[in-house]
């Protein structure tokens, strides 16, 4: 994962800016305290991070891609930046009071090993917040029209809810709540249904390149003859057609929201 992000890494910001929803509504989920010390795991160039400390938190950014947390550095000094990963932090036991991993859980090495590495940092009532995406969900996107190999490929890396529920609670976090998310017209920060409403996104280069799935799981002659159809489509008026055939209630995405409770007991 680490040579995929320094990759993508090199024009990231260009496409990846923190939305303003979705910021707020991450820490709406989280709950945290001006007296708190927050993780933000997978920080990729904290541009959230970022954003949650100038909302008045304080976070650590944790990634483990060098040529992104250079990037991150350059937005905020203040911010402590840290070389890691969810299974394996760097950081004491019970040393924050919260944590929010963004469009990261897919890139983990093993839930088995990052959710119970999560728990040992995480202080006993403290709340983690994952943002992610479902296999089910990305079944639901039209963009499996366009690029069947490309979406199976980003499929079959997601961790179902149950799975992510599952290991959560193994390590001793209580999963408390699910919230859908649908992508709005808006969306400040690119990523990969970005253009649910505005397909026209998908011909930007830079757009492709900051989305992993375009970038380093395509098949480049899919990629190229799928933008060939969607350009066809446009033109006809049809990828209304194919947009409104994958209309449904799931999300796009997921805030999968846990607790530690306040005694170290495993949670069954």
């Amino acid at each position: 994962m680490e040579a995929k992000y320094n990759k993508i890494g090199i024009d990231y910001n260009l496409t990846r800016k923190a939305d303003k929803y979705l910021t707020q509504q991450l820490l709406y989920h989280l709950h945290p305290t001006k007296n708190g010390r927050y993780l933000d795991i997978g920080c990729g160039t904290g541009n959230y991070t970022n954003e949650f400390q100038k909302n008045g938190f304080d976070f650590i950014g944790i990634d483990p891609s060098e040529l992104m947390l250079g990037k991150a550095k350059l937005k905020n000094e203040r911010i402590d930046w840290k070389i890691g990963s969810a299974e394996n932090t760097g950081l004491p036991k019970n040393f924050v009071n919260g944590i929010i991993g963004s469009l990261t859980i897919h890139h983990w090495i093993d839930l088995k090993i990052g959710f119970p590495e999560l728990n040992r940092v995480l202080e006993p009532n403290g709340r983690i917040v994952i943002f992610t995406s479902t296999p089910e969900q990305m079944k639901g996107y039209w963009l499996n029209h366009y690029f069947p190999k490309m979406l199976y490929d980003s499929i079959i890396q997601m961790p179902t809810l149950d799975n992510i529920k599952k290991a959560m609670k193994a390590s001793g976090i209580k999963p408390i709540e699910t919230h859908k998310y649908f992508v709005k017209p808006d969306l400040e920060d690119l990523f990969l249904y970005c253009g649910k409403q505005n397909p026209e996104l998908y011909f930007n280069e830079q757009i492709r390149y900051g989305i992993s799935s375009f970038s380093s799981l395509s098949n480049q002659t899919e990629v190229k003859n799928g933008l060939i159809e969607l350009k066809k489509d446009i033109d006809s008026g049809k990828i209304e057609e194919v947009i409104k055939s994958y209309e449904n209630n799931l999300g796009d995405y997921l805030y999968v929201i846990g607790q530690k409770p306040l005694h170290n007991n495993i949670y069954k």
